[in-house]
């Protein structure tokens, strides 16, 4: 099983905000932001309702589980 994620569209939805602006906002790094968006990096459980939370979302609307390590 793989995690992905929707924080691209969160961050455009969001009024486009920066891979930047999104880390400040959760103390992270730009770089932790950007492995997490490409699968490179499993946020700790802390760091995923911070995301969520951020973008005043649920955890799972957010992150989801897929199978295939394949799908986007």
């Amino acid at each position: 099983m793989k995690l992905g994620n929707h924080i691209r569209r969160c961050r455009f939805d969001h009024g486009e905000i920066s891979q930047q602006a999104l880390a400040n906002a959760v103390g992270v790094t730009r770089l932790t932001i950007h492995s997490i968006e490409k699968g490179k990096f499993v946020p700790s459980t802390l760091l995923a309702f911070k995301i969520a939370r951020f973008f005043g979302k649920g955890v799972e609307e957010v992150f989801y589980l897929t199978n295939d390590e394949n799908e986007p």
